[in-house]
Order: C-alpha cells, then structure tokens, then sequence
C-alpha cells in the first residue's frame, strides 16, 4: 500500500535536487521500491519552477550547488504561503554544525550526510510525510471544528476518519502540540504501548512524559528539545524507564508549522522506540571494533614472529657450536629466555585475533577440567575454595584441548586476581539449548545444542565499563606489572575460533561468572597425516629443499638450518622465482617449503600450480599467521602439513623430516 496517498489517491511526489547527475540517481534507486512520484532537478532555479508546477510532498534538497544554492531554495520555498508546508531535507557532503545551524534556520526540517545510508533515508523520509500528512488532515479537521461555514456533517466525519486512521495505524507515537500554551492537541495510542503509560494521563497534563526519562539525562533532553520552547526543530535520542521497570531507548524529533505570516501555531513531532536498533548498532560498533584490532594484533605477531624466527634460531646455532663451559652460553640462554617469552605472547595475540593454529579433537569437556583440578588448586592457593560440578553424561565438542585447558587456565587465573583475600571458584559444565534469541543477542551464536563450561569466582566483579574493553588486548585493571592483559582476550579468541560464544554476567562486589558455549560434536575428526616412525630420530637428510619466502631474514635463516642438516636448499623469494627455479633444476626436488601470505601469490597457489608440474614434490607451509586457505576457519587441516613461526632449528627439522617421510603427498 502507497504511503499517505492525497483524497485522489496519487502516492506521495519526492523532489530530488541536485547538480550531479550520478547523485539524482542514487536516490532515486534507493527510493525506487517505496512508490513514490519522483521527480528531479539539476538546480535551484530548476526547483523553484517545479515545486511551483507539482507541489511536491517532500524536497529531498543538495545545499552546495552553483549559482543558487540549497540554503536560498530553502528561504524561497518556506517563504512562499503555497509552499511553506513542504518538508525539506538537505543533504551535505560535510558533517558541519554551521551547515546544519543555517539549513534549519533557512527552514529545513532535516538533514542528512553523504554517503547516505538507504535504511535511514527511507525512515527519514517517511515520517516527515506522516508529519506533513498527519499536520495537514489535522489542520484541515481543526478548521472544520470551528465552525467553517456550510461544512457538510459527512465532510467532518470523512475527515476525522482519516486521520485517526493514520495516526492509530503507525508503530510510531505522533502528537500535535499548541506551542504557545503547550496544550496537547493530540497524541496517538502508540504512545501507550511504547512508554506504557495512557493517553489520558498526557492529556491531563502534557508535561508528565518527561518523568519517564532516566534522572540523569531529563535536563539535557529538555535543553536539546526545547532551546527556545516549541519553536524549532528538534532531533533527540533519550533513555525512559517504563512503569514496569522495563527500559528503551526513544529517538523523537519534531518541527514547527508556521501559518502564511511565519507564526508558529502547531508544532508536530514523531517518537519512536528505537532499543533494537541501538542494540544492534552497538553490536556492530563492538564486533568492527574487535576485528579492527585482531586485525592489528596479527599483523604484529606476525612480524614479530619473523623476527624472533631469527632471534631464536641464531642463538641455537650459536649455542650448538660453543663447549659447555663458555660463559657466552649463559647470555644465549638469557636471549632465547626472553624470546621464549615474546613467542608466548605472540601467540596470546593470534589466539585473539583467531588465527592461532587449532589441531581439533572430540573430547569430553568435563574429563578435560577433571583432569585440570590438581593443577588448578596449586593455581590458586589454598585461600581460594575450589568446586568442581561438571556433567558426567556430557556431548562432547570438537576443539583443540590444549587451547582449552589455556581457556580454562586464564579463567581461573582471572578469577585468583579477583579474589586477594580468598573466595570461591566453582567450575560447572552443562548441555544447553540456545535459542533464537541468545543467537540474535550475541553475534555468531548458532541455535542449537551446546555445552557450556562456566566459570564462577565470588570475586570484586566488574562494572559496566570494564566489561565493555575486558577482551581488549593489554587492557588490564592490575597495577602496573602485574599483568599483560592477554588473558581474557585469548579466552575470547580461542572460543570464537573453536565457534563458540561467551556471556559474562558480573557486577561489582557480587562475582562474576563467565559462561562459555561450545557446539556439541557431529562426528569424529579426520584422521591425521599418516608418518612413517623415524629411525633413531634423526632429523638429518640430503633431500632438496625449494624454499619460498618473501622476508630475506626468515628465507636465509629457513636455508642455512637445511643446510646445517645435510639438506639441499633452493632459495626463491616470490613465486615466480620458484617457478624460474624449477624450470631451471632439472633434478628431483623433494620438498616445498613455503610461506603462506606472501605479496601476488599466496603459498597455497604456488603449492597448487607447481603440482601441475612436480605432481611427486611434498608440501610443507610455514606462517606467523594462518588466515590463509590453507587454514579452513582457522583449524588446522589434517592433510596440510604445516608449521607455526617463529620456526627453530630442532623445529624445522623434525616437522621437514616428518613431511618427507609422510606416507602420502601433503
């Protein structure tokens, strides 16, 4: 149905106004589907000609254009007793106050900023026609209550029917307000619905809405709303409490109507409860905010991880070459020492930003934290009460139990810090259900079976602030030293990457409880890459060895361990170089090591189109990070053969060794 068709029953007419043709365009395919009349014009004196032929129900209106600009349209429109009913919307390439201060004393009622988004152009355009129609029939039904002379009893009927027709029908709550004495003239039964409380009580008294409004925000609402009473337009966002105790969020916005000599006799407005929206806006702010920084975080490890490649190794060859009793074994010691260190980290980091390698298994939740108890009381002292209570007869899940045990360590590692002078720890696990709307609150949720593990400490808690950074890498509320900050947002990492969901419940001086839901398994993992055993476990041999890696350090480094065991190495730095090398080496080459984000061609293409040619040559990936396709969804496939930087002599060797000697191609 046609959005407030006129008494002939033409939908409403949008004028577009704009010098640019590519920008008519856009609005006029964003508002394609709503059926309206849309008309358009490339100037202001092109406008001004056409608001005077069609009347338009809304003017959709560009404010820098050459020669007359979007502010004189305006002036001229809103001065002109024909057309000073007629909304306007203007539309600006720049988010300025000062444009926003003119446009409206011009006599805009709304602006919007490009790029535009559909959803809000959409929603702004049709309440500004419900406004203007619901200003218009009830203007034309007031003048008929006062006693228009030969007014026919069927025309008052007709009219009044109209509009509460409109006016009843909307989700939004409409009002129409006296200014000058602020008399409710008239307020829609949405109102009841949304604020909960009656029509009658506002009636009664007109200023009782504000007493739904939170405390602490009545004095700005009232400030930003009525600057100079009802005489300008307003456009407001406020909290209310609900005679049931429940809370929304409502947006209101409302403009003046002026009569021919520009007296302000009716001011119209539109509130609507916009809570879900906001939810999801705030949602959507959270999740960029996070992919934005997990982003960061491997971009760092994964330098970082080509850096200490280098470090560590350097410093095992070194050491492997000096007798026992040098004292320049004690400072490698100290260099591999804080290496070791930084490696930890790095991986804190890729488990936060979901790309830590995860070698999956199905496993039973409640055997794993069984099996962790011992542990975890030394992990917390005696002072802290520790209760296991996990399900026996529980599903199982498919996640790597190492990264689980990190989870479950973290957490109660956490829990410990909260706890200075003792407390409680319990530990629980549970087959749940998730329903549709834990999915739709918590993004990446799937409905279904789930195991949750929770973790509950009877700690300080947290208020709403922390809990809104707590997964952030290095944010920390310990004092200075006392903690990196990594321990939550690896908790948040490992269980998004093993497609799980986190609710945390806390509240200052009352505990907090960390609940954790994992998808019940569907069937066994696939089996891994079959290795022959190695005799004497020597990790030496004369294969040759093509290495591709774009960082000079890490390829030279990856080159000289080979060597040191007895390998044969070919060294490429892209992948049309290993291209040019395996052109050029007609021998058998053995084995491709190769790095896995390199810039043009990725390991994974390389690997797939040297294969075409060296169909028998075995493949073994090497990355700082693995978000990649060689890694499906961040979990390691079982028929891959793969290496995690930063890489060390005795690593490289064994895994080199253990992919030549697999008993299939990889």
């Amino acid at each position: 149905m046609t959005l407030f068709p006129d008494a002939t029953g033409r939908p409403p007419r949008v004028l577009i106004v704009d010098d640019e043709r590519q920008n008519r365009q856009l609005l006029e395919v964003m508002l394609a589907a709503e059926g309206f009349l849309l008309t358009s014009a490339a100037s202001g004196e092109e406008a001004l000609a056409l608001v005077e032929q069609e009347r338009p129900d809304l003017i959709l209106l560009d404010i820098m254009m050459p020669g007359m600009d979007g502010y004189e349209v305006t002036r001229r429109i809103k001065g002109n007793p024909g057309t000073e009913s007629i909304p306007i919307i203007m539309i600006t390439a720049i988010d300025d106050r000062r444009a926003m201060l003119l446009g409206l004393t011009a006599g805009a009622e709304d602006f919007l900023t490009k790029p535009v988004d559909r959803a809000e152009l959409k929603m702004r355009v049709r309440n500004l026609l419900r406004l203007k129609a619901f200003g218009d029939y009830h203007d034309k039904y007031s003048k008929r209550l006062e006693g228009e002379a030969g007014l026919r009893a069927a025309d008052l009927v007709e009219s009044e029917a109209r509009f509460r027709q409109l006016a009843e029908t909307i989700e939004e709550v409409f009002f129409l307000v006296d200014p000058q004495v602020t008399q409710m003239f008239y307020v829609s039964p949405a109102y009841e619905r949304i604020f909960g409380r009656s029509c009658a009580s506002l009636y009664a008294e007109p200023g009782s809405w504000n007493c739904a409004i939170v405390s602490g925000d009545r004095e700005r609402v009232m400030r930003e709303m009525m600057p100079q009473g009802l005489l300008v337009p307003f456009d407001v966002e406020y909290p209310i409490v609900r005679p049931d105790g429940a809370g929304r969020v409502i947006r209101a916005r409302g403009f003046p109507i002026s009569d021919g000599a520009g007296h302000v006799y009716r001011f119209a407005g539109i509130a609507e409860d916009v809570t879900e929206r906001r939810r999801l806006d705030a949602q959507l702010r959270q999740a960029g905010k996070m992919d934005a920084v997990g982003q960061l975080a491997s971009g760092i490890a994964h330098d970082f991880n080509n850096l200490l490649s280098v470090i560590l190794s350097y410093s095992q060859l070194l050491a492997v070459d000096l007798k026992a009793n040098d004292p320049m074994l004690a400072d490698l010691n100290e260099i591999e020492g804080a290496g070791q260190r930084a490696v930890a980290l790095t991986r804190q980091l890729l488990a936060f930003s979901r790309q830590q390698v995860l070698e999956p298994k199905v496993v039973n939740l409640t055997e794993i934290i069984v099996g962790m108890e011992k542990m975890l009381r030394r992990l917390i002292g005696e002072d802290v009460e520790l209760s296991v209570a996990g399900a026996t007869a529980l599903g199982k899940i498919l996640v790597d139990p190492g990264q689980i045990e990190q989870v479950i360590m973290n957490l109660a590692v956490n829990a410990r810090d909260a706890m200075p002078r003792g407390g409680k720890l319990t530990v629980d696990t549970a087959e749940v259900i998730l329903d549709e709307a834990y999915a739709s609150d918590h993004p990446g949720a799937k409905p279904g079976p789930h195991v949750m593990l929770a973790v509950t400490d009877s700690g300080t808690g947290m208020d709403k602030a922390t809990q809104a950074h707590m997964f952030e890498p290095f944010f920390t509320t310990k004092a200075l030293g006392k903690g990196t900050g990594l321990g939550l947002a690896t908790v948040f990492g490992i269980v998004r990457q093993s497609e799980g969901t986190i609710s945390v419940y806390s509240e200052p001086g009352k505990g907090t409880t960390f609940k954790l839901y994992f998808p019940k398994a569907r069937g066994e993992p696939a089996p891994g890459i079959s290795v022959r055993p190695l005799e004497n476990r020597s990790y030496r041999g004369s294969e040759t060895i093509l290495v591709v890696e774009d960082e000079e350090r890490v390829r030279a480094l990856a080159c000289t361990i080979l060597r040191k065991y007895g390998y044969h190495a070919l060294e490429a730095q892209s992948g049309g170089d290993a291209f040019l090398l395996c052109e050029q080496h007609a021998a058998t080459i053995h084995l491709l090591l190769t790095d896995v984000v390199m810039p043009r061609m990725s390991g994974r293409e390389l690997a797939e189109r040297l294969f075409l040619v060296r169909p028998q040559m075995k493949v073994l990936y090497m990355s700082g990070y693995t978000n990649d396709a060689v890694v499906r969804h961040g979990i390691l496939d079982s028929t891959i053969a793969f290496i995690q930087k930063p890489i060390t002599p005795d690593a490289l060797s064994r895994k080199v060794r253990e992919t030549i000697d697999s008993a299939a191609r990889v």
